[in-house]
């Protein structure tokens, strides 16, 4: 007999590790009862990943979950906040159950890593899909927002970039990788990204702004530089690459523009003060990750990309979800 939808609800969902304090009622009810700490706000995304735009639909369920709960966590990270929540609104074809199975291993190895409690959600029928809202707290007047840069602010990012989007290339076939550690590796690169929670909250008091950089670098930066009203000027020499990402691409100026192009990141883009300067690397040394300072804003509009004190004339683009 077929499983309907509370059975699978029951049986993959309802049991998990994570039994958070301020849950009061969770999964089995029309909604989920929560307390929100005194003197915090409450953040709260939602993304979507749908098969054959965000993942392969033979893909690993256990990657997929990953990559799903690490994007929306992502979106904590870069506004300071600690994780709590999560929902989950999944659509398939059909009730698989040895994806669901492996789909559940992956969602909650991580959630419990971060303490996430799953509250609830749904499941339906239709083209496999996934829909996550996550819920986090940040202290209330501190959370960062992309607003707050100002000219003369510095630009730093996490960790390196334009690993995922060797990943994605090699998952298409765009490119045959013969090192089979190289190629594992680039491949996780994409799929298991690690948000910078213990970063961001760090940052909280000493960035004057930040984001994740899901789209490309360069279009998401151009979100900082919209609403705080500045340009900036980085530095290509000083974008942060990987061995693997050099191995992968010789030629280091196509691997400066992955970087600056690779979508899913999910490393941190933030502007600093001249005054915080100092206490950057102070701050995130218990994060464990780096930080590399690419540039710096300025009066006016628009991204000015340079090489040894000279204007580059690259024509670059992040991900668009509507571009034909």
């Amino acid at each position: 007999m077929a499983s309907n939808e509370f059975d699978l609800i029951a049986r993959y969902f309802e049991h998990q590790s994570v039994n958070r304090r301020d849950v009061a009622l969770a999964i089995g009810d029309d909604c989920a009862l929560l307390s929100v700490p005194t003197g915090s706000h409450l953040a709260v995304s939602t993304d979507s990943l749908v098969a054959g735009t965000h993942f392969l639909a033979d893909a690993d369920p256990a990657l997929i979950a990953h990559k799903a709960l690490a994007s929306n966590l992502s979106d904590l990270a870069a506004m300071g906040a600690t994780p709590a929540w999560v929902s989950l609104a999944l659509t398939m074809p059909e009730p698989n159950e040895a994806w669901l199975s492996q789909f559940c291993e992956g969602f909650f190895a991580l959630a419990e890593y971060f303490n996430v409690q799953l509250i609830g959600g749904d499941t339906t029928k239709g083209p496999l899909s996934i829909t996550l809202t996550v819920h986090g707290f940040v202290p209330e007047g501190k959370a960062l927002t992309r607003a707050g840069a100002n000219s003369g602010d510095w630009i730093y990012v996490t960790g390196n970039l334009g690993d995922s989007a060797a990943g994605l290339a090699i998952l298409l076939n765009e490119i045959t990788v013969e090192d089979d550690a190289l190629r594992n590796t680039l491949l996780e690169r994409h799929y298991k990204a690690h948000p910078r929670i213990l970063a961001g909250q760090a940052l909280i008091g000493i960035a004057s702004a930040a984001l994740d950089i899901s789209d490309g670098l360069i279009s998401d930066l151009g979100h900082i530089l919209k609403r705080s009203q500045v340009s900036a000027v980085i530095d290509v020499d000083k974008l942060p690459l990987s061995d693997e990402l050099l191995t992968f691409e010789s030629d280091r100026q196509k691997a400066q523009q992955l970087a600056l192009t690779s979508g899913e990141e999910y490393e941190l883009c933030f502007t600093v003060p001249e005054e915080n300067r100092g206490a950057v690397d102070t701050s995130l040394a218990h994060s464990g990750v780096k930080v590399t300072c690419i540039g710096q804003l300025r009066l006016g509009q628009g991204i000015q990309l340079t090489q040894n004190d000279k204007l580059l004339d690259w024509q670059l683009h992040g991900f668009d979800h509507f571009a034909e």
